[in-house]
């Protein structure tokens, strides 16, 4: 009958600039998607070169090897008998663009440049690519030389059009364009275009992904259709991770889900759908069709092709399915861990090392390395060659086969505690114990050698001996003092991930981890270069909140009952000089403030792009029944004054996975001045005016300042 169409999408694991690497995968991905009936194929935003190349889409090398990958992929068999849809950049008329480049049995049927670039949070496209402007139009795009000899054709269709094959129509779009008031599926759908495609380099933020399959589902809901959706996956080289989560719909509701969380470089979802559901669909649609009769058409590409087979009659059709979430902790839990094993496999290290106090953040850290060796063990027994063939590299062993992940643990990551005299039993004790329990090799030393020996410098050189606070010193000898002892535990941490394996008679360096999380990176409290200076960070895109959720999690599913005391201790630095054996320092007290209130503060600022006056204002209705208008001003200069004072140690943080739309990262998350005027003097007048304006209508004695 010819009405069932079977289509592919596909979530990759590419890695930017790895041009034989991500051959390979879109290659095997087609492969699997033909063998599994398929005759269309769609595959992530950029996949030849993959997406985070940055400032390299400004050489001509990344455009030439781009072709030259196309140019294999057109000459493969794989690509034969099958619509391949495949992203790379593509220089038109001297203007870069981000592209799709569709293609069947040798001849490149369209080039169809992206029309909305991402430029907001973490995305720069409009730094190395143009939109494309010209809706609806089509001109002629002259090949390479090489890619000439392949396909025969001089030139080939460049712009806005859709594919008209013998069955159905096909439309394009690029990323962002979904997300768009304007997306092009709107008009598209209301052209005939019955299948749209969305080729994505979406990354991974807490709590997004119902968002995403929203805005899926809700493209085809109104004027129905079917939506096919393929994202890159993995970690590419950067702070990102890009969450897979390919998926098709159809009328608005989910036909196939692909994985969040894998360890598979290569995942191809393929649906049979009945094109008649969707015609039938919209037929009772009238105000859609009233629209669809006098809309603008579209170029039409016609495709000597079809989708469907006209013996399909027994083909079964996929049902509507629900598609299952993960919790925020197991997002924590799985996601940072699939980053990490990236990083590890492909920096070629021999494991981590992280320093490990006994804390929320640390143990926390520990406990997403014990989940990477997890989801490592789980992916091997389930038969993933790939996986396997790199724990052999990593560990140097072609023999070795991970079977337990305690035991991979203890091949591939060491923990280290560095204790001084303001250490405390009870955080020696919970490292130790957790490190026992996640199997990995754990060092006990103790850096108080290191630290008179740093101070008996400068006292000899100054003569002057800086004292703690306790003992009569000042607040900048207190904190020179603690400054000291951070910072020769982020010197040794480097000394023993470098020379530790050697010393054991094992290969290898060791990548050391950071564990400051996010929000203690927006206030500032931590010393710079200190172990909060690593080479990566698992946790730094993510709260206090959630990660102690992650250690509620973890020690429910994987029975590491280390973790009921850690999460019950109060946070602490352990920098100062202990009360009869017990801290007497604690985080929230240095601060001056709640884990919770930073959350909060931290979301404001960011996100609701709040500065100091707008802040106050939010705060006062939002905390009207615990705080008064003066207390809530008090809170907030607070807050600025320590983020200004210390946003320059935004400059040197360690490269941390993105998990929150609040991130402080000065990479080029949240890009702002390092250099402030602490002082915020007109912004805190505004505040103070207000504070008095309320205070005066309340009858309340109004004051001058407020501190």
């Amino acid at each position: 009958m010819g009405r069932t169409v079977t289509v592919a999408t596909c979530a990759l694991n590419q890695w930017a600039l790895d041009f034989d690497g991500n051959l390979a995968r879109i290659l095997k991905s087609i492969e699997i998607a033909k063998y599994k009936g398929a005759r269309y194929r769609l595959g992530p935003e950029l996949e030849i070169c993959g997406y985070g190349c940055s400032d390299h889409y400004y050489e001509s090398d990344t455009l030439l090897h781009s072709f030259e990958v196309l140019a294999k992929l057109l000459e493969s068999p794989a690509t034969q008998d099958i619509i391949c849809d495949v992203g790379m950049p593509v220089m038109c008329r001297n203007v870069r663009y981000n592209c799709r480049v569709i293609f069947l049995n040798k001849k490149i049927l369209l080039i169809r440049p992206k029309m909305i670039l991402a430029n907001a949070g973490n995305y720069r496209e409009l730094r190395w690519f143009t939109p494309w402007s010209r809706a609806r139009f089509v001109e002629e795009y002259f090949l390479p030389r090489m890619i000439q000899e392949v396909t025969g054709q001089e030139t080939v269709p460049f712009g806005d059009a859709v594919l008209a094959t013998k069955d159905t129509c096909l439309g394009s779009e690029i990323c962002e364009e979904l997300w768009a008031p304007n997306s092009p599926h709107i008009e598209m759908g209301l052209d005939g275009v019955e299948i749209f495609t969305n080729s994505s380099g979406s990354h991974h933020v807490l709590r997004k992904a119902h968002t995403r399959v929203n805005v899926v589902n809700s493209a085809t809901a109104k004027s129905g259709g079917i939506y096919v959706l393929a994202n890159q996956k993995g970690c590419d080289g950067d702070r990102l991770y890009y969450d897979g989560c390919a998926m098709i719909s159809m009328n608005g509701d989910t036909i196939a889900q692909g994985s969040q969380f894998s360890l598979n470089d290569v995942e191809v979802l393929v649906a049979t759908l009945d094109l008649e559901d969707v015609r039938s669909y919209r037929a009772e649609i009238s105000c859609r069709n009233l629209e669809a009769s006098k809309v603008n058409s579209y170029p039409r590409i016609k495709v000597n092709f079809a989708l469907s087979r006209s013996d399909d009659i027994y083909v079964p059709i996929c049902e509507p399915i629900q598609w299952r979430y993960h919790s925020p902790e197991e997002e924590i839990c799985l996601g940072p861990a699939c980053w990490l094993w990236d990083y590890l496999r492909r920096s070629n290290q021999a494991g981590f090392l992280l320093p490990l106090s006994g804390g929320i953040d640390s143990s926390a850290t520990a406990c997403i390395v014990y989940s990477m060796c997890r989801q490592v063990c789980l992916a091997v027994k389930n038969g993933n060659q790939g996986v396997l063939a790199d724990v052999r590299r990593i560990v140097n062993d072609e023999t070795y086969t991970p079977e337990d992940s305690q035991e991979f643990c203890g091949h591939i990551f060491t923990t280290c505690y560095m204790a001084s005299e303001n250490s405390s039993q009870d955080t020696y004790n919970r490292a130790k114990l957790l490190a026992e329990q996640i199997g990995s090799y754990h060092i006990n030393l103790n850096i108080d050698v290191a630290v008179k020996a740093i101070v008996g410098i400068f006292s000899m050189v100054m003569g002057r001996s800086p004292q703690f606070r306790v003992y009569g010193g000042s607040s900048r000898e207190n904190l020179a003092l603690q400054n000291v002892q951070a910072r020769i535990r982020m010197v040794l941490a480097y000394l023993f991930a470098q020379l530790s394996h050697w010393a054991r008679g094992m290969p290898g360096g060791l990548l050391v981890l950071g564990s400051a999380n996010v929000d203690e990176s927006l206030y500032g409290y931590l010393t710079k270069y200190d172990c909060s200076s690593a080479d990566i960070n698992p946790v730094g895109g993510i709260s206090k909140t959630d990660l102690r959720s992650l250690i509620q999690y973890c020690m429910e599913n994987f029975q590491l009952t280390a973790l009921r005391s850690i999460i019950s201790a109060p946070p602490t630095a352990e920098l100062e000089p202990l009360a009869d054996g017990h801290v007497s320092q604690t985080d929230e007290e240095d601060m001056g403030m709640t884990y919770t209130e930073l959350s909060v503060y931290g979301k404001l600022r960011k996100m609701a792009k709040a500065g100091p006056y707008s802040m106050f204002c939010k705060l006062i209705n939002m905390w009207k029944e615990i705080c008064t208008p003066r207390e809530v001003a008090s809170k907030v200069k607070h807050f600025f004054r320590m983020y200004s004072i210390n946003r320059h140690k935004m400059t040197t943080l360690t490269p941390a996975y993105h998990a929150e739309n609040y991130s402080p990262d000065d990479n080029r998350f949240d890009l702002r001045p390092f250099l402030y005027n602490s002082t915020w003097s007109w912004q805190f007048r505004s505040i103070d005016k207000q504070v008095s304006n309320l205070e005066s209508k309340e009858g309340k004695p109004v004051l001058e300042d407020v501190d």
